[in-house]
């Protein structure tokens, strides 16, 4: 383990280098990997896995025809390498529970019994453990509790798995009956395919997670834009000029120079007037913002934030109002320009 410090703060952070996938797998050597939900990680960390040479089998409720279906086209096998959940739970010795947070609260008393001494119980997500109170998952003492949380989405995990560069994950240890459980973390991480892991808490993951998505990562992401193209629209612009400023340019261009070498070099890399504009209307957002964020936090830290979920997901008319909602996302004008205008991209060199 690393000592690196990240703007002058140190942190652990384990690194492929450090701990290659050799060790991980002498670690997990003995291990029946089974992964329980194939839903939105559950298909990219067992393909990984089994890329990377470890023993996976797969837990998935065979209602769920879907994603049942899906793991069998993926190469898993029905009573092989695929199994329901409570019998895949009792056949593995590490237990990755990657259903849906509300599912894990519902699933629950099914695999609890399925625990055995010494097994490891594995988590994306400290949602279900920070909150027990509301969904009731109270591991037993005699397994060891941990967590692995890529930093991005199951497509992105699998992707940037496909493309040798991994994707950066968390990992947290909440209770360690074997004596063996952090190093049984590392090694998950790392076969997973992480570009490295940096040490956190349940608690401080679920924390950082739910203010993220709903902060910059998706909610406040999608809001500005629409205010922004709001603002365009209303003053004339076409709706081609106003998603172009206020969406294309952005994903196609601004952000890939951030992440290649940050906000400062992509500011550097415009032109002056967007220099200067940018850096004038920069603290102005970051005040008028600053409030929301910290009710949002504030929110996710009481557990408001989680009794929604829980309660609008776990709704039996749940996935008609989801779908109704991101039909209405996805045939409002801009994002209906948006469909038209990634049409006429180029399709690659003439």
């Amino acid at each position: 383990m690393a000592k690196i410090y990240f703007g002058g703060v140190e942190e652990n952070v384990v690194t492929r280098g450090e701990f290659p996938l050799k060790k991980a797998r002498e670690v997990l050597m003995d291990e029946v990997i089974a992964i329980i939900g194939y839903g939105v990680q559950g298909p990219a960390q067992a393909m990984n896995l089994g890329d990377n040479g470890m023993n996976v089998i797969i837990g998935q409720a065979p209602e769920f025809r879907e994603d049942w279906d899906r793991a069998v086209r993926d190469g898993f096998v029905p009573g092989s390498t695929l199994f329901p959940i409570e019998e895949a739970a009792e056949k593995g010795t590490v237990i990755q529970y990657l259903v849906s947070d509300a599912a894990q609260r519902a699933v629950w008393p099914k695999l609890k019994p399925c625990l055995n001494k010494g097994d490891a119980l594995y988590f994306s997500h400290g949602f279900s453990i920070t909150y027990k109170e509301q969904t009731g998952v109270v591991p037993p003492d005699f397994v060891d509790v941990i967590l692995v949380a890529p930093k991005g989405s199951g497509t992105s995990v699998r992707r940037n798995f496909l493309a040798g560069a991994g994707i950066n994950s968390s990992y947290a240890v909440f209770q360690d009956y074997t004596g063996r459980a952090e190093e049984r973390t590392i090694a998950l991480g790392i076969g997973i395919g992480s570009g490295y892991l940096f040490q956190t808490t349940f608690e401080k993951e679920v924390y950082s997670d739910l203010t993220g998505e709903r902060g910059v990562l998706m909610g406040a992401l999608a809001g500005i834009m629409e205010a922004q193209y709001t603002v365009l629209r209303e003053n004339g612009h076409s709706p081609s000029e106003a998603f172009n400023e206020t969406v294309e340019e952005l994903t196609q261009s601004l952000i890939r120079l951030v992440d290649e070498n940050g906000m400062d070099w992509m500011y550097a890399n415009c032109s002056a007037t967007a220099q200067r504009g940018a850096l004038d209307w920069l603290p102005k957002f970051r005040e008028s913002t600053l409030p929301v964020f910290r009710k949002l936090y504030e929110r996710v830290k009481n557990g408001d934030e989680t009794r929604v979920v829980l309660e609008k997901t776990g709704h039996p008319d749940y996935r008609k109002h989801l779908n109704d909602e991101l039909k209405a996302l996805r045939e409002s004008e801009m994002w209906s320009t948006g469909a038209a205008v990634r049409k006429l991209r180029p399709a690659g060199k003439d």
